[in-house]
């Protein structure tokens, strides 16, 4: 039974990590934020219920992140927090009840409308705008400050006398409607893909760090946090520093209230549910907040969110159309994905013309058929979803093509698999299948995995020249090769050639990450390399010799001892290891990604901003060194590792529970890291 678990926990995390990609680096989510939230609930609670299981990777224990390659990564001053979600006002109740208990009943709640765009973090120093700052992972986000200075409602010097000389400023980069379906039809009539929904478009205008292309998108900013090093200075309500900002002439919602009661808080819920439609920005809830500062403190926080804070969701909207065809998409994985074909609906302000039908069950249990009239909900108002059907409308069932998964790949003609148990349908010729030779390449050349510099575009446009037909054909490639790629000239092709070339040195364990074994992510791979230290000694062991090995269950082995008896990979391996590829840890040497046992026992708490590591890298490290990291500081906690603005509350339970405490300094002259 327990093995049962294990199984759906690894399912969840990976799903969630895919969604999670999707959602933060491309954005282009794939499902809904109440689908998505859900499922991170069914994960946190099945990890809670067996810790035995626990993984440092697990989207359980950390923040989503927005950040883009390159070196303008910077560091927030006040970590940026994400919000708990609720879905009913039941759920609302039950967060103004427990705070009632904490403080007692005089306290106030601030409700604002949740807006849906790209979070921003605008620091002023003397009333002059110095610095603008995505997001990010919460500690660390993107420098845009260039793209920020052209939207012509934010000022480049707040308004007014007697301004603290350091503030920052949170607020919400927005599209409104009416210039998202400007430029949708700008885009559409140069033959360009159209935007999703406003928050990727701004996503997208933000990003490209041209001033000039932001002020042709004209989008716009609200604000909703203001923050001082100088906390005295400023009023303890938060309904005031909204009044505050404005005189400084910074752009905050209008409609933002302060309730009294939680029936007034119900009030503004129910005010805005329709309300909300009439706004010319997109929204996706509300926040609610305790209005006095000084109470934020006792109230306190967990390790990802405040308890002072809480957003509410509506229901996602709906509307009926009828369903005109349906596509098979292939995913990297080999994955199966229907997609409807709509007749065009209008569904929170977007026209909606292909919605997710997820995988085979989901048809199945629909009864769906050609010419249906469907249920169309926005889940979360960004990824629209099939949920049901019309079956009164339908004409006679004789006339009507009944939708059925393929039997084989659209892309390949290879017959398509089912596995016992699992809902997705798969083409299991990971070999020649183009759109996962695509996405294996992805991969392979990933930042976590070999490290090459080369984008998915770069990446389509050589293999549909034919210049890169698998991985290792990447090594195939002369500087000459690339610069008949678009836009690529002697400097760049020389860069990306170097690249590629400079990841033969890559170590074994990401080598074995990389070539994309189904199952085998980071940390398998690491245990893997660390047992086993060559791929010879690795294809040579048997299932149980596999299972074994901490961590490596028999869907893992089998995995493991599929893709080496197909003699198609094992063909690709050696052409791999003819380049020069590290398929074994060098004898007398050490393999940097294996590290080795000095932490090993260890359970290690990272909080705050470090001066010679990234934060992840430093978790990296504690892993690669047989240490496990903890989202949160309990009683197992052996350690904790603190930067610049660590989080109070962790440091108080640690100084508390008695936990050993240590400087990023301190940390590495102790265990003498590297």
């Amino acid at each position: 039974m327990s093995l049962l678990y294990k199984h759906k926990i690894e399912e969840l995390r990976q799903k969630l990590r895919q969604y999670e990609y999707e959602y933060y680096i491309l954005n282009s989510p794939t499902i809904s934020d109440v689908d998505y939230d859900m499922m991170m609930k069914d994960l946190e609670a099945l990890e809670a219920d067996f810790p035995e299981y626990y993984d440092s990777t697990s989207p359980t224990q950390r923040v989503g992140s927005d950040l883009t390659s390159g070196d303008r990564s910077v560091a927030h001053r006040f970590p940026m927090l994400s919000l708990s979600n609720t879905y009913t006002q039941g759920e609302v109740g039950e967060f103004y009840d427990r705070i009632e208990k904490e403080i007692g009943d005089d306290f106030c709640v601030v409700a604002e409308i949740k807006y849906d765009g790209v979070s921003i973090s605008l620091i002023y120093e003397d009333g002059v705008l110095t610095r603008a700052v995505t997001r990010g992972d919460g500690i660390r986000g993107d420098d845009v400050t260039a793209s920020v200075r052209a939207i012509r409602s934010i000022p480049l010097r707040l308004r007014g006398e007697g301004i603290p000389p350091l503030l920052e400023v949170r607020g919400e980069i927005l599209l409104p409607w009416t210039e998202f379906n400007r430029i949708n039809i700008e885009r559409e009539q140069k033959g360009e893909p159209l935007f999703a929904n406003p928050r990727n478009a701004v996503a997208g205008t933000i990003k490209q760090l041209s001033p000039r292309i932001v002020s042709e998108r004209k989008p716009d900013a609200i604000f909703y946090y203001l923050l001082s090093d100088e906390e005295g200075i400023l009023p303890h309500s938060h309904f005031a520093r909204l009044e505050m900002m404005k005189q400084m002439g910074l752009k905050v919602s209008e409609h933002a209230k302060l309730c009294r009661s939680l029936k007034e808080v119900y009030e503004y819920i129910d005010k805005w549910e329709d309300g909300r439609r009439g706004l010319d920005v997109a929204t996706d809830g509300i926040v609610l907040k305790v209005d006095d500062y000084r109470l934020h403190g006792q109230i306190g926080f967990t390790a990802k969110s405040p308890k002072w804070a809480i957003a509410f969701k509506y229901p996602a909207e709906a509307a009926h159309t009828r369903l005109l065809s349906v596509d098979f998409q292939v995913g990297r994985t080999g994955v199966i994905t229907p997609v409807a074909n709509l007749e065009g609906v209008h569904i929170s302000g977007t026209m909606v013309r292909r919605a997710s039908l997820h995988n085979a069950d989901i048809i199945r249990e629909l009864d769906l058929h050609i010419g249906d009239m469907v249920m169309v909900e926005k889940g979360g108002e960004i990824i629209p979803k099939i949920t049901g059907v019309k079956h009164d409308e339908r004409g006679a069932a004789d006339l009507l093509v009944r939708v059925e998964m393929p039997t084989h790949c659209p892309a390949c003609g290879a017959t398509l698999v089912k596995d016992e148990g699992e809902a997705g349908t798969y083409c299991p010729n990971d070999v020649s299948c183009p759109p996962q030779i695509v996405g294996r390449i992805e991969h392979f050349a990933s930042r976590k995995a070999m490290d090459i510099n080369i984008g998915p575009e770069t990446i389509s446009e050589l293999y549909e020249r034919g210049l890169v037909r698998d991985v290792s054909e990447l090594y195939n490639l002369t500087v000459a090769d690339i610069m008949t790629l678009p836009l690529f000239k002697e400097k760049s092709a020389s860069k990306l050639y170097d690249s590629i070339q400079g990841s033969k040195a890559t170590p074994f364990a990401k080598v074995l990450f990389a070539i994309g074994i189904k199952y085998v992510g980071e940390t398998v791979a690491r245990d893997l390399a660390k047992k086993t230290k060559s791929l010879d000694h690795l294809r040579a062991m048997s299932e149980d010799e596999l299972t074994a090995i901490d961590g490596i269950g028999p869907r893992i082995a089998k995995s493991l001892k599929d893709y080496f008896s197909d003699e198609r990979h094992i063909a690709l391996l050696d052409r791999l290891e003819h380049h020069g590829i590290q398929m074994s840890v060098p004898q007398n040497e050490k393999d940097e990604a294996l590290g080795g046992d000095t932490l090993s026992g260890q359970i290690i708490v990272v909080s705050g901003v470090f001066s010679t590591i990234e934060r992840e890298a430093l978790k990296d490290l504690i892993m690669t060194h047989g240490g496990k990291v903890g989202s949160g500081v309990t009683s197992k906690t052996t350690l904790m590792v603190i930067g610049d603005n660590v989080g109070p509350s962790k440091l108080q339970k640690a100084e508390a529970l008695g936990t050993k405490i240590m400087t990023e300094e301190e940390f590495f002259n102790t265990y003498n890291l590297k």
